[in-house]
């Protein structure tokens, strides 16, 4: 089975249910929801035929219009959060884009992780093949991530290099907002998220897929912490694991964070 062309595959699965988007919180100023999955943020060129759009779904569920925030990858899941007014849009848009944003992500990578530390690696720039065509390429940015081991497995199962293989369920912080930086950054240390099909081990992700039946990328936008737009008071969201997730993590004998 080639892993790059279903690599959302148990994200399509969720999907087949067109259940209401999960929301996390919601007021008259903003509305986080736990995106799924598999799901764009809004409409993107790169794959014109897909239907499952954020924007799309929840303003015909809240019946209001929507400003988007900030993003998430498309095959992450976890807190995504949306503006009902262009001016509060803009309030949260500005504490993301000067990393005023407290963000923690759950992730299952390859190897051990046991000890707090942080990540200091510049990431060169992703352009986008269609927004950015033309653009020069652009210098690498400074990227900041802290990082901080939860629970170790060691199974008995083999990727072919050594006999037994093993994994950490990992606590990630951006300080930066860099395109893929935890993808890129856990890639640099030699400790891959499990189901990354472009920065990661494709014989763990193929482990995955025969042991355990997932075929996606592990790596779930647990919390953020904001300042709401208009009581300036600390706002912290937080969304729980799919059952996915959960299956998964009981599987390997860890507690559910």
């Amino acid at each position: 089975m080639d892993l790059k062309d279903s690599s959302l595959e148990d994200c399509d699965s969720l999907m087949q249910n067109h259940a209401p988007l999960e929301i996390l919180y919601q007021d008259e100023e903003i509305i986080a929801i736990n995106k799924p999955c598999g799901w764009f943020v809004h409409r993107s060129l790169l794959d014109p035929k897909v239907t499952e759009i954020v924007l799309q779904h929840l303003r015909d569920q809240v019946g209001r219009y929507l400003y988007p925030v900030h993003r998430l990858d498309r095959p992450t899941s976890g807190v995504l959060l949306l503006a009902f007014s262009a001016s509060s849009a803009r309030f949260l848009s500005e504490q993301f884009m000067h990393d005023q944003v407290e963000k923690e992500y759950l992730a299952i990578v390859r190897g051990y992780l046991f000890d707090k530390d942080k990540i200091e690696h510049p990431l060169s720039v992703i352009l986008d093949k269609i927004a950015d065509k033309g653009i020069e390429k652009k210098e690498a940015q400074s990227a900041l991530t802290e990082y901080e081991g939860l629970a170790q497995v060691e199974l008995e199962l083999s990727t072919g290099k050594y006999p037994t293989s093993r994994y950490s369920l990992v606590s990630l912080k951006p300080k930066t907002g860099r395109k893929h930086q935890l993808r890129r950054h856990m890639n640099h240390i030699a400790h891959p998220i499990v189901g990354d099909t472009t920065y990661g081990d494709l014989r763990h992700n193929r482990l995955f897929l025969q042991e355990f039946g997932i075929n996606r990328l592990l790596l779930h936008a647990y919390k953020i912490k904001i300042i709401h737009p208009i009581t300036k008071k600390e706002l912290t969201i937080e969304a729980p694991l799919d059952e996915l997730w959960i299956t998964l993590l009981i599987a390997l004998g860890w507690k559910i964070p």
